[in-house]
């Protein structure tokens, strides 16, 4: 068999503070990228220097043209792989093998589109984010196929992009990452795949530390954003189901967790977090009866509204 050519894709803006952990770490991997490429977004600090230094291949571009899913669209035409590995700027790979594993995952069934890694919470991180990253990220891997929609509902689609791997026939095969997205662009390819009758593997052995410990205005800008996209992209919710009946299994899976960890106090602060994130979701479905100004104001991502 051939070598597959890999690449590792990561969009960065800012990203100076990450580098301590992110350039040890890529440097200790046992399968090293044929190519690192990196788009930054018109970073202030010595992100492109240090990336350069690294040795990786460094695109600039204006902030404001910054799209998800439009511009690691663009960046898979920029390189020549087999297989596209993305990853966020703070997504840190933990163990040497971690991109070996996720590769090996990749191919561990010839349907196998799109392999995602397990995310740790940062050394650093609260309870709840070491919470969520336990709860979306099971410490058991599993292969996930269109006949698992009636078990997992809306979960078969759920990838992330901060540490996956594509093949790229795969992502061709389905028209790439969607060109005009606020954000799930993740979710939205993995969908494409399932119904293209690929399958989406879960490589729980393959981790890296990416968590955020969001403040509960974050929470709700960052969910008006997921209800604008699954709004807007309604043949989701149509064959894989809707996202409430996860949402109230996460908060139920949360007060748990505190009880668990006897913080009673912070038990208030998540409930109005919960109620944060339930009604930025709303708003974002409502967001076409919205005027431009406020999406503009109330978005994790205002340059989208720009592009709009």
């Amino acid at each position: 068999m051939a070598a597959r050519r890999v690449v590792l894709v990561i969009p960065v803006r800012n990203g100076e503070p990450f580098l301590e952990r992110m350039l040890p770490a890529l440097q200790a991997q046992s399968l090293q990228p044929d190519e690192i490429l990196v788009i930054d977004s018109a970073s202030r600090d010595q992100s492109v220097a240090r990336w350069r230094a690294f040795g990786a291949r460094v695109v600039e571009i204006d902030a404001a043209t910054f799209n998800h899913g439009g511009t690691r669209g663009w960046a898979s035409t920029l390189v020549d792989a087999d297989v596209l590995i993305y990853m966020t700027q703070d997504a840190i790979p933990v163990p040497p093998d971690a991109l070996a594993r996720l590769v090996a995952g990749l191919y561990a069934a010839d349907d196998i589109g799109v392999a995602y890694g397990r995310q740790l919470p940062h050394p650093e991180a609260g309870v709840l984010a070491r919470h969520a990253r336990a709860f979306n990220y099971p410490a058991q891997g599993r292969i996930k196929r269109l006949a698992d929609a009636g078990e997992l509902g809306i979960k078969t689609c759920f990838t992330s992009d901060a540490f996956c791997a594509y093949r790229m026939d795969a992502l061709v095969a389905v028209g790439g990452f969607p060109q005009d997205v606020i954000g799930s662009e993740d979710a939205h390819v993995a969908g494409r795949m399932l119904l293209d009758g690929y399958a989406v593997n879960y490589v729980a052995d393959a981790q890296a530390w990416h968590s955020h410990d969001y403040s509960i205005a974050e929470e709700f800008r960052r969910y008006f954003d997921i209800g604008v996209f699954y709004s807007r992209e309604r043949w989701i919710a149509e064959r894989f189901g809707r996202a409430g009946g996860e949402g109230g299994r996460f908060v139920r899976s949360e007060l748990a967790a505190l009880r668990r960890e006897r913080q009673w106090m912070r038990v208030p602060g998540a409930l109005l977090r919960s109620a944060a994130k339930l009604l930025g979701y709303r708003l974002g479905h409502l967001e076409r009866r919205l005027p431009l100004a406020v999406k503009r104001r109330v978005s994790m991502f205002p340059g989208y509204w720009r592009q709009q």
